[in-house]
């Protein structure tokens, strides 16, 4: 997840994950730069997948933008 570049394309990403996972809220999507770990948790509770399936759809989507 360090490896994503979340900082400048979060609000655009965060717009994405809410239109895919209807359940995200705004809590769950809060990110503070140097999180990411912390946010990839909450994702990984709520969505119920692995951390590399979360960073890889996070990947695919910075690589559409």
């Amino acid at each position: 997840m360090k490896n994503l570049e979340l900082k400048g394309n979060w609000n655009e990403l965060k717009g994405k994950m809410k239109q895919k996972y209807g359940d995200l809220t705004e809590d769950d999507l809060s990110y503070v730069e140097g999180k990411e770990d912390e946010l990839l948790g909450r994702l990984q509770k709520k969505l119920n997948k692995t951390r590399e399936e979360l960073a890889s759809e996070l990947r695919e989507w910075i690589d559409r933008i």
